[in-house]
């Protein structure tokens, strides 16, 4: 009897999720716009915990145990992207997190690689500053220096 209780709390509520959660969420409804149709594409993740236990209570009788039981359940919807369907019947995923471009790992490296040139040129300013200002504190520790020792001799 006691495997009933725990499997009847299970099953609800993953019932519960099932019906919150099915192939449309993931696949959305697709929207007309123009001669397009558009697809929202979502990732969802679930997360669930559950669990209970029989413990016997001041006035059970004999061989009846008190079930208590709980669960819980997190459920996330992130958007991924879009497909659009073209009057041509041409099919494009548009990412949520790079919509201008490809959305597979080799556009992210490609896009690195086009920004590199950039970013060396930035550090060797950086590092050229730090080396100018260097020779100026340099510089001016050596004024300082002969014009203390100009002192001295006066």
């Amino acid at each position: 009897m006691e495997e009933n209780r725990i499997s009847s709390l299970i099953s609800s509520s993953l019932e519960g999720i099932r019906d919150l959660v099915d192939a449309n969420t993931i696949i959305g409804t697709p929207i007309e716009a123009g001669s397009s149709v558009i697809i929202p594409v979502s990732k969802v993740s679930v997360g669930y915990v559950g669990g209970g236990n029989d413990y016997a209570g001041k006035h059970c009788k004999d061989g009846q145990n008190n079930f208590g039981g709980g669960g819980g359940t997190g459920v996330t919807v992130t958007p991924v992207g879009f497909l659009v369907i073209g009057e041509s019947g041409r099919v494009e995923m548009v990412n949520v997190n790079n919509p201008t471009g490809g959305n597979d790992i080799g556009s992210s490296i490609e896009n690195i690689i086009s920004k590199t040139p950039d970013l060396i040129e930035k550090i060797k300013g950086i590092f050229k500053k730090k080396a100018k200002k260097e020779e100026e504190n340099a510089a001016e520790g050596e004024d300082f220096k002969e014009e203390t020792q100009e002192e001295k001799k006066d």
